[in-house]
């Protein structure tokens, strides 16, 4: 299973059941998709900062395609248009993927501040990977049982998570590998630095791309920084 990442919370996961693109927004991605490719495309959540007009398709909750009408706000990339769109909680089974997405929040006053936020789970070749969105709290006990066991946990640093919680946000999960996405619109450019020192890390340098299988994960936590794929 790979994982690479493309800035902020998109990231396109790819293994033998599919390819995955999680939060695809257009401003990070352009409105093209840049070529990007994949099966399945999630939203964690809307995004408040695209300014490329209204998205299209809603199936009650059940899985979306660019096309009909939607009212949620969303931009496919059109490189992006044939997947199959999911950005609400659910279990779902799509190309032989199965995700779990878990309804959180943004903020700390249940998204009266800056609106909900889903958590997706994927399972691919084995292997269990929480994308936490844009998550803005810690989790409660009811959350990270919807969650479940996690092998590898992608979680945002910056926005409404500051660093100390979102190391304990990855204490709650106990996931062996740990991809930090920091966020574009941090307002502490040294948040990073908190989280990996929360971390116990002292150095870490940023590679293009992680590939795991199951039997080559850590048996230790470690944190894997990814290099964003430059934007055109």
């Amino acid at each position: 299973m790979e994982i690479v990442s493309f800035g902020d919370t998109c990231l396109r996961l790819r293994g033998r059941e599919g390819v995955v693109a999680v939060d695809a927004f257009p401003r990070i991605v352009g409105p093209t998709g840049r070529g990007m490719t994949a099966d399945i495309v999630t939203f964690s959540h809307i995004d408040g900062q695209s300014t490329l007009g209204l998205g299209s398709g809603t199936a009650n909750g059940k899985g979306k395609r660019k096309g009909t009408a939607r009212p949620d706000g969303h931009v496919i990339p059109t490189s992006l248009e044939p997947a199959f769109v999911l950005d609400a909680p659910g279990e779902y089974e799509v190309h032989q993927v199965l995700i779990t997405g878990v309804r959180t929040f943004r903020d700390e006053q249940q998204g009266a501040e800056r609106g909900n936020n889903t958590c997706f789970v994927f399972e691919l070749d084995g292997l269990h990977v929480a994308h936490l969105g844009d998550l803005g709290h810690v989790l409660s006990d009811d959350e990270v049982g919807e969650v479940g066991t996690v092998d590898i946990v992608c979680v945002p640093i910056g926005g409404s998570l500051h660093a100390a919680r979102a190391a304990e946000v990855v204490t709650q999960l106990g996931a062996n590998v740990v991809v930090p996405m920091p966020l574009d619109s941090a307002a502490e450019p040294d948040e990073m630095a908190r989280f990996l020192h929360e971390m116990s890390v002292q150095h870490s340098d940023p590679v293009p791309k992680l590939a795991l299988t199951h039997s080559s994960l850590p048996t230790e936590t470690t944190v894997v920084l990814l290099e964003a794929r430059g934007r055109t």
